[in-house]
């Protein structure tokens, strides 16, 4: 899978206050099985239960060329350092 460019990005949807837009955390990506039946989603995060206890995942292809799985794996990385370091300055 490291050479195959992902069919879908894997975004969790985190609701906001009202009036205010819905944010959408990339969280992985999925990549179609070498049969052509079914894919593979690998997660780098789960996503949180919303009020009504549901979990959304929303599977949406690629916008660009740029948007690689590296990048997406840097996108991850940099969401979760800069929460890490929000939790320390608490």
């Amino acid at each position: 899978m490291s050479n195959q460019q992902p069919a879908y990005r894997a975004f969790t949807v985190i609701k906001r206050g009202e009036g205010q837009d819905d944010y959408w955390l990339l969280i992985g990506a999925a990549f179609p099985h070498q049969s052509g039946d079914g894919f593979n989603v690998i997660l780098q995060a789960l996503p949180i239960p919303d009020r009504d206890g549901q979990c959304k995942l929303v599977l949406r292809p690629p916008k660009d060329d740029k948007d690689d799985p590296e990048r997406a794996h840097q996108t991850i990385r940099e969401v979760n350092d800069s929460r890490k370091g929000q939790r320390r300055e608490r």
